[in-house]
């Protein structure tokens, strides 16, 4: 039980960590910025995904929250790191921004595996 304690809070913490990184960059990166409007979406929309960054880093890092919203947490991220190698490669980025949102879903994915694992033995 305490090796899958310490898999789940290494993987949600790290994983968390990069989300919270990442918003921040959203919000003070003239570069991430103007990155936005190369791909073409609005400029709301990278304020709006890095407040659902940021919403959801702390659903998965706070006990409290338990449950479906965990859920919609993790399938949230998860859509938006499929999302995010897919756009990659269709901008024809370096392979390193295409696969580096696969690595953080499989990090993401881990952490999903540890939590159900522990939130089944304790119902």
């Amino acid at each position: 039980m305490k090796k899958n304690t310490i898999i789940y809070w290494t993987t949600t913490s790290l994983f968390s960590a990069m989300m919270l990184f990442s918003a921040s960059m959203y919000f003070t990166s003239p570069e991430v910025q103007s990155n936005f409007i190369k791909m073409g979406f609005h400029d709301a929309f990278r304020i709006e995904l890095g407040l659902a960054k940021i919403l959801g880093a702390l659903v998965l890092l706070i006990p409290f929250f338990k449950g479906s919203i965990k859920e919609w947490a993790y399938a949230g991220f998860g859509i938006t790191l499929i999302s995010a190698s897919i756009l990659h490669a269709s901008n024809g980025d370096p392979a390193s921004m295409i696969v580096s949102p696969i690595i953080f879903l499989g990090i993401l994915s881990v952490s999903h595996f540890f939590w159900k694992k522990r939130w089944q033995a304790t119902v």
